[in-house]
């Protein structure tokens, strides 16, 4: 586990938690790997984790009727993926698909959660980080539908 540990105090995510917090993360978490274009996770599965990315490329995707899967986000190494395993009923309401080779740690969802629950002021601490990354993930999509469909407001 010294690994993971390292791994996870090096991320910018974690950057500034106790060490005591980050052994309890720690608990949760293991390496995973994903090969370009496999899936990390597809929308209406369970949402049971998400991943600290480490190295690569993963695309948040939708798919849209007679369209096909869109972009709808993107997120690098020093990035967090999934925030599904948050909200019940905890399933993903996208799909994650890796553009190229993906090193990652993947957080137990349920072992976290549970975590948390006995740890308020790790609770919080994540909630905060995670909240800050949804709002980014909004804000970005945001601007990927105003570059795809334009500003509605402008005329």
């Amino acid at each position: 586990m010294e690994g993971l540990g390292r791994v996870l105090r090096e991320h910018p995510f974690f950057d500034g938690v106790a060490p005591a917090d980050l052994d309890e993360v720690v608990g949760c978490a293991m390496n995973v790997r994903f090969a370009a274009d496999q899936y990390l996770f597809r929308e209406g599965e369970i949402a049971d984790r998400f991943y600290i990315v480490r190295d690569g490329r993963v695309a948040l995707e939708v798919y849209a009727p007679g369209r096909g899967p869109l972009v709808v986000d993107s997120a690098e190494s020093g990035e967090i993926v999934g925030l599904s395993w948050l909200f019940p009923p905890h399933t993903w309401q996208l799909d994650a698909r890796a553009v190229v080779p993906v090193r990652a740690v993947a957080i137990d969802g349920a072992c976290l959660r549970a975590k948390c629950d006995q740890n308020t002021r790790l609770g919080y601490l994540l909630m905060q980080r995670l909240s800050s990354v949804a709002h980014r993930r909004m804000h970005s999509a945001r601007m990927r539908l105003i570059d795809l469909y334009g500003d509605s407001r402008a005329g």
